[in-house]
């Protein structure tokens, strides 16, 4: 029987369909996904990993725009109600991607993960 040290257990891959190679040369890239989305759409689009979060990140982008366009067009509810608290979802949602990406995870994020735009 062989025992790993615990510092010698490699990092998980995060599914089946990333390659370890893959994830490693292009976490900055899913992190830069989800601050600005098109940096990583346009110089790693050949990466699965990076192609994932940036999928993530362009939903996200997409769910901020909704968020303050209906909180800033319904008076008082969306003003006081709607934008701080959807913008304060959308910053959380955006750390959770941020840290799944640095960790090399291809995990979706709540509520709106399951949303694929980009292939």
């Amino acid at each position: 029987m062989e025992e790993q040290r615990v510092d010698q257990v490699p990092p998980p891959i995060p599914t089946g369909e990333y390659d370890r190679e893959d994830v490693e040369s292009n976490k900055l890239m899913a992190v830069l996904a989800y601050i600005f989305f098109l940096i990583p759409l346009l110089a790693a689009k050949e990466s699965k990993f990076a192609m994932f979060h940036t999928n993530q990140g362009l939903v996200l982008f997409l769910a901020a725009v909704a968020v303050n366009i209906v909180g800033g067009i319904i008076p008082f509810v969306g003003w006081f109600l709607i934008l701080p608290l959807g913008n304060l979802l959308i910053f959380i949602l955006a750390i959770i991607g941020i840290i799944n990406a640095a960790k090399g995870e291809a995990k979706p994020l709540p509520i709106i993960g399951t949303i694929k735009i980009l292939k």
